[in-house]
């Protein structure tokens, strides 16, 4: 295995899967308006679009589904979950939500206190962001310098930039910092770690300023894991330890469980300790999500969930999680693909603005060789740039992303490398042709999460 760890499961169900020909996938994508977000399942042979709910459980999350307890209120589903989660965070108290963006919608209202509050993050996702504004918020992405050098061996690419967030809280003053948010792993910067030692700074400043922190933490067990292997200090913790100390760094934690819950839906909302803001959620989530003991869950998601939390701390698992997203990086990388190195826990994210430099930043460069690697070989992945990024909701100007990212993102538990060693080659024959493609036009702009629904033309 070249030094890379072999899978900790055994295959015990498949599903078929099949690539439509090269005449069939133009059709689609031109019916999809060039945006493999419209797709259907079908038209797709491997789906990299995102790791969000597409992984597969384990035959002790089917079995927990029969334990699933579908009263409206008082589920013992809930309480099992909830018994879960505060074993690994340590807070007090627990609101589930079907998935991360529910819990965004619940929670992010309650700290936007006022119009145009700022929040802080190492970057912002876009339902996070999207959340942030609706909430008539305004977010501010925070990151190290070192994240944007892709090259450069850097362990902790997801860091803060430790002196341009004590810079932004004097500039814009602590009282309009409605929160600082740590996102873990650092999606948009490429499913980058961020170290104990850079989220005790933030603390720090926090609590110095009053202000609260929120943990973003679809993939924390992916970066306590990350700690573990890269952090001095660390190498004889848990991960569970390790994950420990990160939510004692933090007030609320929220989570789309769809990723570390090893799940397909679910969220939550955590508070370590603070029962104003938890009645406030609570009040909120009714309306918004459900009843405070299932918030938009069936007793059987929470029971599978309480089971995949557990699951995601394992260690022999997580090996092999990150194994699986180096292996492809390996794999392009060796085949002259530029991409964010070191790999991230997630996905492999890919520099389209390398690929094709001649393709402007609001025509997409990434969406194109999206549409291009779909071409290719059937695959789907998806835009982490400009696209995503969308417009100043001030002045409504398309934002120039950092890096026009294509992420390949790995479904947990599904894909073997036979098929990672297929994205690799498809990837490779469609980067060669880079400086061929054209950028797109818009035919149709959703004004919220654009690139969800968004239709284009190629430019003539």
């Amino acid at each position: 295995m070249n030094n890379y760890s072999l899978p900790p499961f055994k295959i015990k169900m498949v599903e078929p899967i099949k690539l439509i020909s090269r005449e069939e996938r133009i059709e689609r994508l031109k019916k999809a308006g060039f945006n493999p977000f419209r797709l259907k399942s079908e038209d797709v042979f491997i789906d990299l679009l995102t790791d969000s709910g597409t992984g597969a459980m384990s035959h002790f999350q089917w079995a927990a589904l029969m334990m699933g307890d579908e009263a409206y209120a008082g589920s013992r589903s809930f309480f099992r979950l909830e018994e879960t989660v505060k074993d690994i965070t340590g807070y007090k108290y627990v609101i589930p939500a079907h998935q991360g963006r529910g819990a965004e919608q619940v929670a992010l209202p309650n700290l936007i206190k006022r119009p145009g509050m700022y929040v802080i993050s190492n970057i912002h996702f876009d339902t996070t962001r999207a959340h942030v504004e609706l909430a008539g918020g305004r977010a501010i992405d925070c990151v190290c310098k070192e994240c944007f050098d892709l090259e450069l061996d850097y362990p902790f690419k997801g860091n803060f930039d430790i002196l341009k967030l004590e810079s932004l809280i004097k500039q814009k003053g602590k009282e309009n910092i409605a929160a600082i948010i740590m996102t873990i792993t650092n999606n948009s910067a490429g499913g980058q770690p961020v170290s104990l030692a850079n989220m005790k700074e933030v603390n720090r400043i926090a609590k110095t300023n009053g202000i609260p922190v929120v943990i973003d933490g679809a993939r924390y067990a992916e970066n306590a894991y990350f700690i573990k292997l890269r952090e001095d200090g660390y190498q004889n913790k848990t991960v569970k330890e390790i994950a420990k100390e990160t939510f004692d760094l933090a007030d609320i934690f929220l989570m789309s469980s769809k990723k570390d819950g090893l799940v397909n839906i679910g969220g939550l909302i955590a508070i370590k300790d603070n029962e104003e803001f938890f009645r406030l959620c609570q009040v909120r989530v009714i309306p918004m999500e459900g009843f405070p003991t299932y918030g938009g869950l069936s007793g059987r998601d929470m029971d599978a969930l309480a089971v995949g939390l557990k699951e995601a701390l394992e260690e022999d698992y997580l090996q092999y999680r990150l194994d699986e997203i180096r292996y492809l990086g390996d794999k392009l990388q060796a085949g002259g693909v530029p991409i964010q190195y070191p790999t991230g826990g997630h996905a492999v994210f890919v520099d389209c603005g390398a690929i094709c430099p001649q393709i402007p930043f609001d025509q997409f460069p990434a969406q194109v060789v999206c549409n291009e690697l779909y071409l290719e070989g059937g695959i789907r992945a998806v835009e982490i740039g400009s696209l995503l990024l969308g417009r100043d909701p001030d002045t409504h100007e398309n934002l120039k992303a950092d890096k026009e990212f294509l992420r390949l993102t790995i479904p947990r538990r599904t894909y073997t490398l036979e098929h990672l060693n297929y994205v690799a080659e498809c990837l490779i024959k469609v980067a060669k042709k880079g400086p061929q493609f054209k950028g797109l036009d818009f035919v149709y702009e959703s004004p919220i999460l654009r690139h969800f629904t968004a239709e284009f033309k190629p430019k003539e």
